[in-house]
């Protein structure tokens, strides 16, 4: 119940919108918040084409043209949020790091348990790429462990772009800038299912680059199109989820690095597999664990209880609650 009270927004007589940090939103927010989220998203999107090339996008050059640019706009990124806040007169108890999921309080399970629900979830293709790789467990120990295997991966631009600054500048635009801005009018639910929106559409530009140097039939790049924006909608639902019930940032960004690296499971593949039944079966008990442990991996209890962003909401969610 004292939970329940904390979370709750109270209109005071004068209308504004404070009560310990809760307010109750103004005429107008979610307008602002839309189209702050979709200058933000465009922003992003945009900067990957102010270098004008004929390369293609995995070209060595291009990457390391769009790093510069996605990386000036992402780290400009929390002055969208700041005039947000300025320009709607939204006034909360978290400073505006905490509310972007930069902050220290549960910083440890926000770093674990989320990577290991996800973990989890792949735990089919874990299995998979388990028995068919041809190394053993201590060999592939010892490469992980050798300072050479990562100075190889760090020098290499793709494996830097897909693991390392997609997920951080995605995950810090996408989840930590626009949630705050879309919690106070939408409520934490519609904002995981809404957020996710900007997300997607943000992927659609991949078309252009298919089209540009005609990777495909044009059916088949639609089709492409269509299926890369539901993967990356779900996903983005699932890493919102995440950041709202943990406030942290760090865990959607391992948790987008790992699924970067696992790429979408090879369901096909399994059905064929020597080991058909233990493949499918893992996948199966993944599925089932990861809805088990979905809510109990990510209470909010763990990570400091209200997290910084549910001090926005305009109602009490048991999202926010453990």
């Amino acid at each position: 119940m004292a939970e329940e009270e904390n979370l709750s927004p109270s209109l005071l007589t004068d209308g504004t919108k404070r009560s310990n940090g809760d307010f109750v939103p103004p005429d107008g927010l979610c307008w602002v918040s839309v189209l702050s989220c979709l200058l933000l998203a465009c922003s992003y999107v945009g900067s990957l084409y102010v270098w004008r090339s004929d390369l293609p996008r995995d070209h060595p050059t291009v990457i390391k043209r769009r790093f510069t640019s996605v990386l000036i706009v992402s780290g400009l990124s929390p002055l969208f949020v700041f005039a947000w806040r300025e320009f709607t007169d939204v006034r909360t108890g978290p400073s505006l790091l905490a509310l972007m999921g930069i902050r220290f309080e549960g910083l440890i399970p926000a770093i674990l348990l989320p990577l290991m629900l996800t973990m989890v979830l792949f735990l089919g293709p874990l299995m998979q790429l388990a028995m068919d790789c041809p190394w053993s467990f201590m060999d592939g120990l010892w490469v992980a462990l050798d300072p050479w295997f990562w100075m190889l991966c760090l020098s290499d631009m793709r494996w830097l772009r897909n693991q390392v600054v997609a997920p951080l500048t995605e995950e810090l635009v996408f989840r930590a800038c626009m949630l705050p801005m879309l919690v106070p009018c939408a409520g934490p639910l519609v904002a995981i299912f809404t957020c996710p929106l900007f997300f997607g559409v943000a992927h659609f530009h991949h078309v252009i680059e298919l089209l540009r140097f005609r990777q495909g039939t044009l059916s088949g790049i639609f089709l492409s199109a269509v299926f890369q924006f539901s993967y990356t909608a779900v996903f983005g639902a699932y890493t919102a989820f995440l950041f709202i019930r943990t406030g942290h940032l760090i865990g959607p960004v391992l948790c987008h690095s790992f699924c970067n690296y696992m790429g979408f499971p090879a369901v096909s593949t399994a059905m064929e597999h020597p080991h058909r039944f233990a493949v499918l079966s893992s996948y199966l008990m993944g599925v089932l664990l990861f809805l088990l442990f979905l809510f109990p991996f990510t209470d909010p209890s763990y990570y400091g209880l209200p997290t910084p962003v549910c001090t926005l909401t305009p109602f009490p969610s048991s999202l926010c609650r453990s």
